[in-house]
């Protein structure tokens, strides 16, 4: 093990109960076991997902035991392990330098500088799986202990700590977290026929033809099971001419649910159709062939598993099976001539949509930013706006409080979890429309939609959540590069004793942009960028057109760690 000497204690935020954050001056920097490793953290970004963390406290999902991927002997020997109501330390978005590590630790050495990457998807909890700032300690101290066995995924081999050039900013690196679930929202592969190897329910009411099911097959293979309600004799007919071969079920609505990877239902009938909604297992996808016929109402749909299940909602107003899938898109990217709106882009995540779309080197984009906040607005369009002119793509913003979006949209981006966001934006959108629903509206939650006009302006609604390995090094090459600054999402810096105000200040909404804590500054308030001068100024005189950037955060570290 590494010896170098380090201090006794530190600063750092401590998450005790619900709602309950304490600066805590004297917690013990713990030396590192056989298979651990202490990172130096350099900085942090604080998240709005920190505060869902903040309020459910020990019934969130990832703040449960581990329940896999680890034995609970190797999880005694980790004390940064903080699951249900022990006290847990917040921030996920960190790059640090290793400090020490244990004698058994194979695959890292003191000094190295990593990125977390914070989902530590192959340990799992009953609901989810564990991460890092949850039920394992996060990033707002100075030192945290990770453990190697965590750190790399025994089925995979993925490593969570990420190489890191020394030449980048703390701040630039640190947000490459956030800005890769911006980005796996983009890059995040979908399917486009029915699963092989998987479970396929067909559903069909009388009256209505089943067609085009061959054509939905991959070039895998067929499911492994198929079950079926089908009523009429040519509906099961067109099932055997399509090689398939089906278990009779007299009630959908008895078969398990979370259990169909592809639900294909031939029909218009609102309940039919909702009493389906439940059976999608994650990752599943419902296909509407409507056949020309009319819901004539709303019908209710799972917005929550859009998000937090990755389920899909996708359909036809025509009699074939394959159409539905067909208006799938090989992924959420940006295309060429697309018309876009982002809702809630005055946000810290929304800026970050709002800056990628506009950096995606597509043509003749249209980029419109939605928000009700002026000042928001304002600060985006100072730092959107010469990006546009510089790529040669349509800016505009608008309030919808004073006026809403005029005309049709082709990408909409929603920012915030408010299911009435959908109905708007299926509104507005124009044929071949692709949805992101980028924020999570929590996984219970089902919502009306209009699936007639869904359906008839073929959209595709989908969500993301969190990111993963491969997203975090598309960000990073892109940063290395220089052709993604993600320091320009930044609004305020802060050390460890404005942390607890920048959480709040992240949950008020009283920051249009990103919040970066630097542990080291341990007596440093929060300070937003425009009145840093007040504080700092040579680190003022360091921004680039007021923003923030390597060279005003040396200057920053430089200066404040004097005092």
């Amino acid at each position: 093990m590494d010896t170098t000497p380090l201090p006794g204690k530190q600063t750092a935020v401590l998450l005790t109960g619900p709602e309950k954050l304490e600066l805590v001056r004297e917690k013990d920097i713990q030396q590192p076991g056989p298979h651990q490793i202490l990172l130096e953290v350099e900085a942090v970004g604080l998240c709005f997902s920190d505060l869902k963390l903040l309020k459910q406290f020990s019934s969130h999902v990832r703040k449960q035991e581990v329940c896999g991927g680890l034995t609970s002997e190797e999880l005694r020997e980790i004390p940064s392990y903080a699951p249900g109501e022990k006290p847990t330390v917040l921030g996920h978005e960190v790059v640090g330098r290793i400090a020490a590590v244990g004698d058994r630790v194979t695959h890292y050495k003191p000094g190295e500088r990593v990125l977390v990457l914070p989902d530590f998807r192959e340990v799992a909890t009953e609901r989810s799986n564990a991460a890092f700032g949850y039920n394992f300690e996060g990033g707002l101290q100075r030192y945290v202990l990770l453990d190697e066995r965590v750190m790399i995924g025994r089925k995979t081999g993925e490593q969570y700590l990420i190489p890191v050039e020394s030449g980048l900013g703390a701040s630039q690196v640190a947000l490459v977290e956030p800005w890769s679930c911006v980005e796996d929202s983009y890059v995040t592969r979908e399917r486009q026929t029915i699963k092989p190897g998987g479970r396929l329910l067909v559903v069909a009411e009388r009256g209505h033809e089943v067609r085009g099911l061959a054509e939905c097959l991959s070039a895998d293979g067929k499911p492994a099971e198929v079950f079926t309600t089908l009523p009429e004799p040519g509906q099961r007919e067109a099932l055997a001419a399509a090689g398939l071969d089906g278990r009779d079920v007299s009630n959908p609505a008895e078969l398990p649910d979370e259990s169909f990877d592809d639900v294909i239902y031939f029909g218009a009938s609102k309940p039919g159709v909702e009493a389906l909604n439940s059976k999608l297992a994650r990752e599943g996808i419902l296909n509407v062939v409507t056949g020309a016929r009319k819901f004539g109402t709303k019908v209710s749909v799972g917005v929550g598993r859009v998000h937090y299940g990755l389920t899909r909602w996708v359909g036809t107003t025509g009699h074939e099976a394959v159409e539905g899938y067909a208006t799938i898109p090989p992924d959420g990217e940006i295309r060429e001539g697309d018309s876009i709106l982002i809702v809630g882009a005055g946000g810290p995540m929304g800026q970050m949509h709002t800056i990628r779309a506009i950096c995606s080197g597509r043509s003749g984009l249209r980029v419109v930013a939605s928000d009700n906040h002026a000042a928001r607005l304002e600060a985006l369009h100072r730092k959107a706006e010469p990006l546009a002119r510089a790529n040669g793509v349509s800016f505009g913003m608008v309030n919808p409080a004073e006026s809403p979006p005029q005309g049709e949209f082709s990408y909409i981006a929603l920012m915030a979890p408010i299911p009435e966001l959908l109905e708007q934006a299926i509104e507005l959108a124009a044929p071949n429309a692709i949805i992101n629903l980028f924020a999570g509206i929590p996984s219970p939650v089902c919502h009306e939609l209009d699936l007639d006009r869904y359906l008839e302006r073929r959209c595709f609604l989908y969500g993301t959540s969190g990111s993963t390995i491969r997203d975090m090094k598309i960000v990073l090459e892109k940063v290395t590069r220089g052709t993604l600054d993600t320091d320009a999402s930044v609004d305020a810096i802060s050390g460890m004793a404005g942390a607890i105000d920048g959480i709040a200040a992240v949950e008020n909404r009283t920051m249009a942009g990103k919040i970066v804590v630097y542990p080291e500054l341990e007596n440093v308030g929060l300070i937003p960028l425009e009145r840093l001068h007040e504080h700092y100024p040579t680190v003022a005189e360091k921004l680039e057109d007021g923003q923030w950037c390597r060279k005003a955060e040396a200057e920053l570290l430089r200066v404040a760690a004097k005092r």
